[in-house]
């Protein structure tokens, strides 16, 4: 990585942000477009650094085999699996192109950024169980989730979590599924080896610079507005297409570029604390990732988990998230981003979210106010014989939530997912937003290539479909396929074990 902008004059494609997102799309378009130049600007000292870093997530691999938020029970009882398959699917194809990376010659062992771990739902209570024996039945009905386990016997829940079957009453109803395909991802890891494996086939990475502006130019490039974060010197840049995958800083800059697109979008910061603990003793007896149930009336953001993380090669468990609040878009922010971001075209959709949530904000500053003891309390309902010395409080990323303008009702509304915004005639394109982010980020980035270069897809296509076999296809409606691809990443990505 360089801060020297000597080789950034108006390159083919600018990626604003050293993120996964840009890391990914970079790596896309080696794949069909290597002969163009790209040039990424990162305002940090180095790439990876915000929500890409291993400790400002939950690592997860979403595939959705744990996550309860996505799978919404009805007003009837049934529960609606299809966000479920559509996010598995998605990781499914991250894994595809990861694996297609790796023997391609991606520097490092696949270990560097993906390990098999369990993945856990559980609950407790009578409605909780009869919701996860609904869920699994709807669940085991999908080829994407085949071989996923339910129980709600006690023994059986002590083999597969007995750190959080520990000290749990007797009597007390619990239930759970697990899926042995879950992984643990390290995202800083994985984004350093893509920028890597970038920087090797020409791509110029450069670390300190801060895109300040970017304005449409009357021959329709991009003029992109740069700043040197330790000497102070501007230059300007100007590219034909504009990608700006910067997380919470993606939305001031899409502002600035004033399209249309943007307008009725607004960001609401949420920043995100999790207990830690790396004792072996604990860790051996938690060798899975547990996801919970929100409590009734918090928000998606409020789903407790007990992840296992392997970081630098180093075994932990976080519990989390314990949410607050900050004004920053990034934790290397300023106060003034929320402000800032504030305009005459999305003050209705602040407005209307403001009033709107008024649940979201008593969870905030319910959050806010929790003593250590309250947040302690909060472990021990999860893992009850948990030890108050033997965790301690981290940080992790800021996320920005999007408000946007309800196109029927024209109120705002909070979003808790990703946004795509294109504009430009297809020359600029954002992405805002948070989970499941970074698990679908090669999804979300051959999203980017159809929008803005719907001339050239058809071109692509048998590239892309070399590195991603099911490009184009539903894995769930080919069980066939699945299977084949699924036997290929464990293989290729070494998660056999």
């Amino acid at each position: 990585m360089s801060t020297d902008l000597a080789p950034a004059t108006d390159p083919d494609v600018v990626l604003v942000g050293g993120g996964v997102m840009s890391a990914t799309l970079a790596s896309l378009l080696g794949v069909v477009a290597p002969d163009w130049s790209v040039t990424v600007f990162e305002s940090g000292p180095a790439v990876a650094g915000e929500s890409s870093r291993p400790w400002n997530n939950a690592g997860t691999g979403h595939a959705a085999l744990c996550e309860l938020n996505y799978t919404p029970a009805g007003p009837d009882g049934s529960v609606d699996v299809t966000k479920a398959v559509t996010i598995n699917e998605q990781f499914a194809v991250s894994r595809q192109f990861w694996s297609h990376l790796v023997r391609s010659g991606l520097t490092g062992s696949p270990k560097e950024f993906i390990t098999p771990v369990p993945h856990v739902s559980f609950v407790t209570g009578e409605a909780g169980r009869s919701y996860l024996r609904t869920r699994h039945a709807a669940m085991s009905a999908q080829p994407a989730f085949e071989g996923l386990e339910y129980t709600d016997d006690p023994a059986v829940l002590a083999r597969w979590v007995p750190l959080v079957m520990a000290g749990r009453p007797a009597d007390q109803v619990v239930a759970a599924t697990r899926s042995a395909a879950g992984t643990d991802v390290d995202f800083g890891s994985l984004t350093r080896l893509l920028f890597g494996a970038a920087e090797d086939r020409g791509v110029h990475v450069h670390v300190d610079q801060r895109v300040t502006d970017v304005e449409r130019r009357e021959d329709g490039r991009w003029s992109v507005t740069v700043r040197d974060t330790v000497s102070g010197e501007e230059r300007t840049v100007r590219t034909r297409f504009l990608f700006v995958g910067a997380g919470g800083g993606a939305l001031p800059l899409l502002q600035k570029a004033t399209i249309p697109e943007i307008r009725g979008f607004g960001g609401f910061p949420v920043s995100g604390m999790f207990l830690h603990t790396n004792s072996p003793e604990l860790v051996s007896a938690h060798q899975a990732k547990v996801y919970g149930q929100a409590a009734v009336g918090a928000p998606p953001m409020s789903v407790p988990h007990l992840d296992l993380r392997l970081i630098d090669g180093d075994h932990s468990l976080l519990f989390g998230p314990y949410a607050g609040f900050s004004p920053r878009f990034l934790k290397a922010g300023s106060i003034f981003d929320l402000p800032l971001s504030v305009k005459p075209n999305n003050l209705g959709s602040m407005l209307g979210v403001a009033r709107t949530e008024l649940a979201l904000t008593r969870y905030l500053i319910g959050e806010l106010l929790q003593s250590r003891r309250a947040r302690h309390e909060t472990l021990t309902a999860f893992v009850p014989l948990a030890e108050q010395a033997d965790w301690d409080m981290v940080t992790a990323g800021q996320r920005v939530q999007v408000i946007k303008r309800d196109p029927v009702t024209g109120r705002g509304v909070l979003q808790f997912g990703t946004e795509l915004v294109v504009g430009g005639e297809g020359t600029i394109a954002g992405l805002l937003g948070a989970s499941p982010g970074a698990s679908t980020a090669v999804s979300a980035m051959l999203t980017v290539l159809e929008r803005c270069f719907p001339d050239r897809i058809a071109a692509w296509r048998p590239k892309l479909q070399e590195a991603i076999p099911s490009y184009g296809r539903r894995l769930n409606d080919d069980p066939a396929l699945l299977a084949e691809v699924r036997a290929d990443t464990m293989q290729t990505l070494e998660l056999n074990g």
